[in-house]
């Protein structure tokens, strides 16, 4: 930082007459790039690394104690939240194995709970989600006999990893060929599906126009009959219309017109456990086994014309009312339908924070992002790793990392709103959501949570139980469950350092079993009307406005005060998979950056922030919103080099002593700094310098759209829509990086493709223009073609992606290409010739 303001003094004191313009544009960009690095490194001061011990987790929660004679697990129940939208761009397979692997996790299954969001209200979805629940119980308990790692059945079966090692139990190889078997059946039905589903409806269809043709037959009597047109509707396997979006989409039947669906596909286990038999009807051998599954639960919420459902944001908020009515756990996992639970044992390592002393003021544990089908090389920087290991763990020594839209364990409380407790000890507000009621609570286990319920200091204004309609809409059932929530998720009071604790043993009592009111009230809550007049959206649940809904829903928390956790497992937690094609990853940039421009434009202005927030996380968010804007920047920086080769001038007068002395100093500290974040974090370098590339590569085309359309609806209104990020695999079954080589034209390849080509165009003209020069000036020349090489050191991985797959490229086309800036190199020399140059060369060549 020292030798950084140094440098920039020196900068500004020593213009350079020759070029005013081009010293004054290096400057410009170099000032808002000290800025920017600022931002970047001021939230690193304070890494942290955390680490869990799951053995003190089972020992206080799930074994025998005079408070839990029984040794019934007292751990706090978790509702799963995985959300899709569009069967097609996130096929049903991958849904259905991130199902299962939630349904075997290693967590207590009656304390488990899985919701899938259907946005798009597929049929095709809600098909395969059943085959999944009837796979599962095959798969669930296999993986607890043999203790499989990972559950995701493809992962697992396609792992080259030898499957036999540390197996134990004689029968192993034969469950685990009888499982495959049944795995590869059950891909067979999935993958059938959109026939089936076509192939049924087609058949329902016909069969209602003959008995509408005979019926009308039978009133006209000997009358010429017209033909019949009836709507061509979706049928499901019992003979009913589907009432979700048909494949030929009609009124009250289409992604944005349909009613809302709920329906329970596993029910929620007994509170013992179900031991499985020999018997032959079932494929393996589960004696000994715990066969029971968790719930799991089918959702598609109501869509209407008219009104405005909020995209993904909507669809978490209409979780979040349901599983409150529905289980009503007081903590929340919300995965993409890609990101599956790679390592079983996640749930506890999050747990372990949230049941910690001092855990109620946790809002919620964020996972990193693992990512599966990543070429070798991760050419566009697809792992995120410097982000993932190296900035979201020095968040974790402020108040915590920002919230990334998945692998995200949430306290339910936290999601509703509420200050976090002990607001006057922390100097920020109270959660007081446990306030005594008239009536008892619903679903209170005994009077000893109800009285717990009633402790507590909070405060009477902050939070009215009489306001509680307007911030959460009229149902009964969810004002209810609220105060519940609240107390179930309290670490235990089993240590007098334990503030706003629960009583050892209170969570060992079976749950309400659900009943027609119950599901009936839960499709009330998930309506397109229900938010009308509430607080859903703008102070509760996932934050509208942005399409980078994430972010800000955790800038909210943090702003309230509450602090948040970032848990980096020994064991990959969650794995997903990303789009490795330029063209999709530079649009997943463009939606992040987009989203950034918003938040910049928005209350949500980190410079608008509470006092409760840190002085470094306030830091660290403005970084988020401001960080498109430095693509300005460094667009102009790009191009510096072209128009200094052009010119034959560069953004100092001389390469003086001074000047690459600090160039120098700038250059190791850098270099150093990059070494201390390789060493602590863990990376690599490459990965290190494929973020680089990638930053230039993003900053130069994705993050400068971003600028622009977040203008365009600050100035002028205009939405903002995104096409959602396919999460299929290429065509290509012989190449699992097949997408990687296809080039998709896309507008925001032209700023990347402009760069790269002045570049080159201006190293020849500067070459030429030095070679021909009676007095050559190799120090500029120098300069410049440095400057350039960096430029394109940086572009080489989208220029690698422009060329497709090795060996397809013609070499006609460098021949070309280098004969076009050959060409135009000379024309420029000839147009505009070096002062003192000969007025000819080599006797054949003259120049005006």
């Amino acid at each position: 930082m020292a030798v950084l303001a140094l440098f920039l003094t020196w900068r500004i004191k020593h213009k350079n007459e020759d070029a005013i313009w081009l010293w004054g544009m290096s400057v410009v960009c170099e000032l808002w790039f000290a800025f920017s690095w600022l931002l970047d490194q001021l939230p690193k001061l304070c890494p942290v690394n955390r680490a869990t011990d799951l053995a003190v987790l089972k020992e206080k929660f799930e074994m025998a104690t005079p408070y839990n004679p029984t040794g019934k697990s007292d751990l706090p129940g978790i509702d799963v939240f995985v959300s899709t939208a569009d069967p097609e761009k996130e096929p049903v397979l991958v849904t259905a194995n991130t199902i299962l692997s939630i349904l075997a996790a290693d967590y207590p299954l009656e304390k488990l709970a899985c919701y899938v969001s259907d946005d798009g209200g597929a049929l095709l979805t809600f098909e395969a989600m059943a085959e999944a629940a009837s796979f599962a119980y095959t798969w669930v308990p296999f993986c607890r006999k043999h203790g499989i790692e990972p559950r995701n059945p493809e992962s697992y079966f396609s792992s080259k990893k030898d499957p036999y090692k540390n197996k134990v139990r004689s029968d192993f190889v034969k469950d685990r060929r009888r499982a495959k078997r049944e795995y590869d059946e059950f891909k067979v039905r999935i993958n059938g599906l959109p026939d089936s589903i076509r192939r049924r409806s087609d058949a329902f269809h016909a069969r209602e126009e003959i008995k509408a043709m005979n019926l009308q037959r039978e009133k006209a009597g000997d009358d010429p009959v017209e033909p019949v047109k009836i709507p061509k509707a979706t049928w499901m396997a019992d003979g009913t219309h589907w009432p979700g979006t048909w494949i030929n989409p009609s009124a009250e039947h289409s992604r944005g017109d349909h009613a809302g669906i709920i329906q329970v596909m596993l029910k929620p286990p007994s509170d013992e456990p179900l031991y499985g038999n020999n018997d032959e009807k079932s494929p393996l051998d589960f004696t000994d086994v715990d066969i029971r599954l968790p719930m799991l639960v089918y959702v598609s919420r109501e869509k209407r014309p008219g009104y405005d459902h909020n995209k993904k944001a909507g669809a978490m908020n209409a979780l979040v009312r349901a599983s409150a009515i529905m289980s009503n756990g007081p903590f929340i996992l919300n995965l993409d339908c890609d990101h599956y639970i790679y390592n079983s044992q996640a749930l506890r390592e999050g747990m372990c924070f949230m049941m910690d002393r001092g855990g109620d003021r946790i809002c919620y544990v964020q996972f990193p992002q693992r990512f599966e089908g990543i070429d070798p090389s991760d050419r566009y920087a697809n792992n995120n790793t410097v982000f993932f290991d190296v900035n979201m763990r020095a968040l974790d020594g402020l108040q915590g990392p920002v919230y990334v839209g998945t692998g995200c364990l949430f306290r339910r409380i936290a999601l509703y709103g509420f200050d976090p407790p002990r607001a006057k000890e922390h100097s920020a507000g109270c959660c007081s959501c446990c306030l005594p009621r008239k009536r008892k609570p619903r679903a209170a286990a005994n009077s000893e949570e109800t009285r717990a319920l009633r402790m507590g200091d909070y405060d009477d204004d902050e939070m009215n139980m009489s306001t509680f309609p307007k911030k959460f809409g009229n149902s009964s059932f969810l004002i209810d469950s609220i105060p519940i929530a609240e107390f179930q998720g309290r670490p235990l009071a089993d240590h007098p350092s334990v503030k706003n604790g629960r009583p050892p043993g209170a969570l060992t009592v079976p749950r309400d079993l659900l009943d027609a009111s119950t599901v009936a009230e839960a499709i009330s809550v998930i309506s397109c009307w229900y938010e009308e007049k509430t607080e859903w959206g703008q102070r509760v649940g996932w934050i509208y406005g942005s399409v980078t809904e994430d972010v800000v829903t955790g800038y909210r928390m943090h702003n309230r005060g509450w602090k948040s956790v970032y848990c980096v497992t020994k064991r990959d937690a969650f794995r997903g998979t990303a789009p490795i094609n330029l063209t999709d990853r530079l649009h997943q940039v463009l939606r992040w950056a987009t989203g950034s421009v918003e938040i910049f434009f928005s209350r949500n202005n980190a410079f608008l922030a509470s006092p409760r927030m840190k002085f470094l996380q306030r830091v660290a968010y403005l970084n988020v919103g401001i960080y498109p804007f430095t693509s300005v920047f460094l667009i102009v920086y790009c191009f510096l080099p072209a128009l200094s080769l052009f010119s034959g001038q560069f953004i100092v007068q001389t390469l003086s002593v001074t000047f690459l002395t600090y160039l120098l100093i700038i250059t190791l500290t850098l270099c150093l700094l990059a070494i201390l974040e390789i060493r602590w974090s863990g990376i690599e370098l490459e990965e290190w310098w494929r973020n680089e590339q990638f930053w230039v590569i993003g900053g130069t085309s994705a993050h400068l759209a971003a600028v622009m359309q977040g203008l365009l609806k600050v100035i002028a209104g205009i939405e903002i829509s995104f096409t959602l990020t396919s999460k299929s695999a290429g065509d290509d079954d012989d190449d699992e990086f097949a997408d990687l080589y296809v080039v998709k034209w896309t507008s925001l390849m032209i700023p990347p493709v402009t760069i790269i080509m002045l570049n080159l165009i201006a190293i020849a003209v500067g070459v030429s223009r030095t070679i021909y020069s009676v007095l050559p000036q190799w120090s500029k020349l120098l300069g410049g073609v440095f400057f350039s090489f960096w430029v394109l050191a940086h572009l080489y991985p989208f220029a690698k992606g422009l060329m497709g797959r090795r060996g397809r490229t013609p070499t006609i086309i460098y021949v070309w290409s280098g004969l076009v800036a050959i060409t135009i190199s000379l024309l420029v020399v000839a147009i505009n010739p070096p002062a003192g140059a000969n007025s000819q060369i080599g006797g054949s060549f003259s120049f005006p």
